[in-house]
């Protein structure tokens, strides 16, 4: 009688605290938040600087957090720590404070993170895939790195040859590119041996699957920015063997791949006259019509932005594609980055109450939101009459956030991936809420649709 009552009382405790969840218009949706934590931000000086200590506050938010990035030996194809000093025991062992974050938080999963466009030999990538004989020795050094440090499984970010920058065209110029690429007079091709590639990864995601399975380990994968999904990635054999698919579909307009243009970085839909792969529906149905099911797909929200700096020539009105640009934006404080910017660095960028009456290279950018909430925030200061200060900025912020959490939740995805932790405002600077973007992701996931 006694097991009767208790079991009982767990019920309605359950029906009541569901029910006081929908009233407050916040459910368990089963969306999953998948975090990165990019331990380089741990290196970084001054305020910049993600200690573990600045990290828990994001922890309780995430339901996996991948800790980014270890990397290939391009002599033994062994997977190894790219910051021994670090990440081991014998160093600062980062890798071992992360990992112990679950005995706070038992329902997180952290997974060790490989490759993720941090490993600076990036061809060693595409010569482990061309020697199948070396899969075990990748894979035995894999088990023993996630083993050790208590890792639930990997995420596998593989580097492959990202695409080729192209050029915003007009409808003319997008028709005869698309004609000679017919032709096959568009350049040489991305990957030689693109086809030798995309069945060597198939056959290594499934024998590190079938490794890690008797431990119950999970595997993901995160397709990297400017990847191409439909020479490398051989979806329907692919997602049987995988957990989940972080789409990292941002970053298609950067300073680095487009110097004379500036545009949005991570639009939701496709623009006119915009390359239409170049945005996250496009890649979110390419992953569909390929077998995925919804269940297994992340879409990826980055926590920065993108920068230009304006000319005389510029486009004047700020609204993108803005051309004749000429360099990449000014460097960050903290990420030390030229054409980059943290969230937090971009917020001290906007107007506020005590900057409306500055001028020159302090005076705040004018912000653009997309009332469409389809194709992302931007905010730019025009340069002044000698030519300079003019900046154009596209990124990401609560709202577009939540813009892409929307998409995630009326699309039926898995969830989304906050792509990452150390460039969020993980100190309050902004609003005084930590980790905003995370947070406005989460709620709006946990909303009902």
């Amino acid at each position: 009688m006694k097991a009767l009552l208790i079991a009982l009382f767990a019920i309605s405790t359950t029906v009541i605290v569901d029910a006081q969840l929908r009233q407050s218009g916040v459910i368990d949706t089963g969306k999953k938040v998948v975090c990165v934590y990019n331990s380089t931000t741990f290196t970084r000086e001054g305020l910049g600087k993600v200690t573990i200590p600045e990290l828990e506050p994001a922890v309780s938010f995430c339901d996996v957090l991948i800790y980014g990035w270890a990397g290939l030996d391009p002599n033994t194809n062994k997977l190894k720590s790219l910051n021994e000093k670090l990440d081991l025991d014998e160093g600062q062992g980062l890798y071992r404070q992360v990992t112990n974050l679950k005995n706070k938080y038992p329902k997180l999963k952290v997974l060790l993170g490989v490759g993720g466009n941090a490993d600076p030999n990036h061809d060693i990538y595409l010569q482990l895939l061309e020697n199948p004989q070396a899969f075990a020795i990748f894979i035995n050094s894999a088990y023993t790195l996630i083993k050790t440090y208590r890792f639930d499984g990997l995420d596998i970010g593989w580097e492959f040859k990202a695409n080729k920058p192209k050029r915003i065209r007009s409808g003319i110029g997008s028709f005869w590119y698309s004609t000679k690429k017919t032709l096959g007079l568009a350049g040489k091709p991305l990957d030689a041996n693109a086809e030798v590639h995309k069945n060597a990864f198939r056959d290594l995601i499934r024998q590190i699957k079938d490794a890690i399975r008797p431990d119950n380990y999970i595997l993901s994968l995160t397709v990297l920015p400017n990847q191409n999904t439909t020479i490398h990635y051989d979806i329907q054999h692919l997602i049987p063997n995988v957990d989940f698919v972080t789409l990292a579909a941002y970053d298609y307009q950067t300073w680095d791949r487009n110097p004379n243009e500036a545009d949005y970085p991570a639009p939701i839909y496709g623009l006119h006259d915009r390359i239409p792969e170049s945005n996250i529906d496009f890649q979110v149905n390419l992953w569909l019509q390929g077998g995925a099911p919804a269940h297994k797909l992340i879409v990826a929200i980055p926590t920065h932005g993108r920068s230009w700096q304006l000319t005389t020539d510029s486009t004047r009105t700020g609204v993108p594609p803005i051309l004749e640009v000429e360099n990449p934006g000014q460097a960050g404080i903290q990420t030390g980055t030229p054409g980059f910017l943290s969230y937090p660095e971009v917020c001290g960028l906007l107007p506020n109450p005590s900057n409306g009456h500055l001028k020159g290279e302090h005076q705040p950018l004018r912000i653009q939101r997309d009332p469409t909430n389809r194709y992302g925030t931007y905010a730019y200061r025009l340069p002044d009459e000698s030519g300079n200060y003019g900046l154009w900025v596209g990124y990401e912020d609560p709202e577009t956030a939540q813009s892409k959490a929307t998409y995630v939740v009326r699309k039926n995805l898995a969830g989304v991936a906050i792509h990452d932790l150390g460039n969020d405002d993980f100190r309050g600077s902004c609003t005084g809420d930590k980790y905003p973007i995370l947070r406005a992701a989460k709620y709006r996931l946990q909303q009902p649709n």
